[in-house]
């Protein structure tokens, strides 16, 4: 009896001790709330046992505002020191113009609060003498008390001066009616109808003189997202047919009251994302999607040199290609739009310090599941190939060859899924995302059905070599573009239309 209970006793105390190994973060990643019907994007996650694990918190800090990117688990697996281990609080020590924060602790949930401080410099002593001795004990106690006031002073109004929130109380546009329409400059402009509700912000349909234009209006925490859009928009050779037209950008308000206008040409079709929940759509109305849609990446990323009309146009990546970001023009050509993640890359610069984990996680191309992202400018080409591909077979789930024509489209509108949706659901945590993109190495399924038609067959075969595994074995934009013209003549398509793609 007493070895029986001597050994409960043993056991009660190691399912303790097991259990005192899990470790609780704090969960958050600013791409999880692009549907708006997601309203739990703040979670707290068991982390996957390892000989070390941390919880960690990545933002910026642009003149004092605070975005958070990512909260979540940190794992180190190898030897010697770290700056996480024994760290209780999670602050980030960096120099203050470094505008990509991250820090990491030790403990459940001692991610759910974060700062920044500013390391004090350690005081050199140097040898003084003897009538010397006093002062300079003095002097080597207050000048680090005072750098250390100086250094707490600006941190309070750093995090003080704009009341803002942390991640979990992340402030979004209130909806309103219809907003005043103040004349911005030369502009004067009259909010419509909203359109579209994103995590930056919501996008306007608006009456500009006689024109209908587009408004995306961003909010003060997405000031810097604002700046980026307007500085791919004027970049020399982005007025493309397939690029989305930008007219200019007004700022609104002051402080916190402040709204960013992003002005644009109006689409009335809307996004490809739209267009195709509610529709399906020709073998030829499919290629000139696609080829459109193809042409318009292609041109973003290409370097093009200066000439005598024109300057340089550096190569850019998109880093958030879905179908919602690409609009559909009258005639059912594309062009692409939203470009507040873009990433350029000029000659001879590195990529600097980016954030590879951006955009919409359904997306993601596998090395960006892993965390195991080249940074180099290939490397971000082939990503937005990969989510290309997975826009690819949305075209194709909604394109119909031996349907009838007076199918109910009711009937067929429920039919359209998202990439990954049959496989991890309609709000996929990163752990689904990367059990079947990564290990499991799944992709949209492609039925025999598809490939009964030759052209249909071919873009099959196109789509898996975009999403293939291995990066480096990806198609480039030009690649595909070239592809879809010649697949076009297998579809019956008349002469009009094939020289219009060619």
């Amino acid at each position: 009896m007493i070895l029986k209970f001597g050994g409960f006793l043993l056991l009660l105390l190691f399912t303790e001790i097991v259990a005192s190994d899990v470790i609780l973060c704090e969960t958050y990643t600013k791409s999880e709330c692009e549907e708006p019907s997601y309203s739990d994007c703040n979670k707290t996650l068991e982390c996957e046992p390892a000989p070390r694990t941390y919880c960690f918190v990545a933002w910026t800090n642009v003149s004092g505002v605070i975005d958070i990117s990512h909260k979540g688990c940190f794992h180190y697996d190898e030897g010697g020191e770290h700056k996480c281990v024994n760290q209780t609080k999670c602050v980030d020590k960096s120099e203050e113009k470094k505008k990509q924060k991250f820090c990491c602790c030790e403990g459940s949930l001692c991610n759910n609060l974060f700062s920044w401080e500013l390391e004090v410099p350690k005081p050199i002593m140097t040898a003084v003498t003897q009538g010397q001795g006093d002062n300079s004990i003095i002097l080597y106690t207050l000048v680090p008390i005072f750098v250390l006031c100086v250094s707490l002073g600006l941190l309070y109004l750093a995090f003080h001066k704009k009341k803002l929130p942390y991640f979990s109380q992340l402030p979004t546009l209130e909806p309103q009616e219809r907003p005043p329409s103040p004349n911005l400059g030369f502009r004067p402009i009259e909010l419509i109808e909203m359109k579209a509700r994103g995590r930056f912000g919501c996008v306007w349909k608006a009456q500009y003189k006689t024109d209908i234009v587009a408004v995306k209006i961003f909010s003060p925490q997405d000031k810097q997202l604002w700046q980026t859009e307007q500085e791919i928009f004027k970049l020399n050779h982005m007025d493309h047919e397939n690029i989305l037209h930008y007219i200019g950008a007004e700022k609104h308000g002051d402080n916190l009251h402040a709204e960013f206008w992003l002005i644009t040409t109006f689409h009335e079709q809307g996004s490809l994302h739209d267009f195709l929940k509610a529709n399906i759509v020709t073998w030829q109305q499919l290629c000139r999607i696609a080829h459109s849609m193809s042409r318009g990446l292609s041109h973003l990323h290409e370097e093009i040199p200066a000439n005598k009309t024109s300057g340089h146009k550096p190569s850019v990546a998109h880093r958030d290609f879905k179908s919602s970001n690409v609009l559909l023009k009258s005639d059912l050509t594309a062009c692409i739009a939203d470009f507040d993640l873009a990433l350029i890359f000029e000659p001879g610069k590195s990529c600097g310090d980016v954030h590879g984990q951006v955009g919409t996680r359904r997306y993601w191309a596998p090395e960006v599941l892993e965390g195991a992202i080249n940074f180099s400018h290939d490397a971000f080409l082939r990503i937005d190939v990969y989510a290309m591909g997975l826009v690819l077979w949305e075209l194709v789930s909604r394109c119909v060859i031996h349907q009838k024509e007076t199918e109910s489209e009711n009937e067929n509108s429920q039919s359209y899924q998202l990439p990954y949706e049959a496989e991890v659901g309609s709000h996929p945590s990163l752990e689904d995302m990367q059990e079947c993109v990564v290990y499991k190495k799944q992709r949209p399924a492609i039925p025999e059905m598809w490939r009964e038609h030759k052209g249909m067959a071919l873009l099959c075969d196109t789509m898996e070599e975009c999403w293939d595994h291995d990066a480096e074995a990806r198609l480039s934009a030009p690649c595909v573009m070239e592809r879809i013209v010649q697949y076009a003549q297998f579809s019956g398509v008349n002469d009009e239309i094939y020289s219009k793609l060619l």
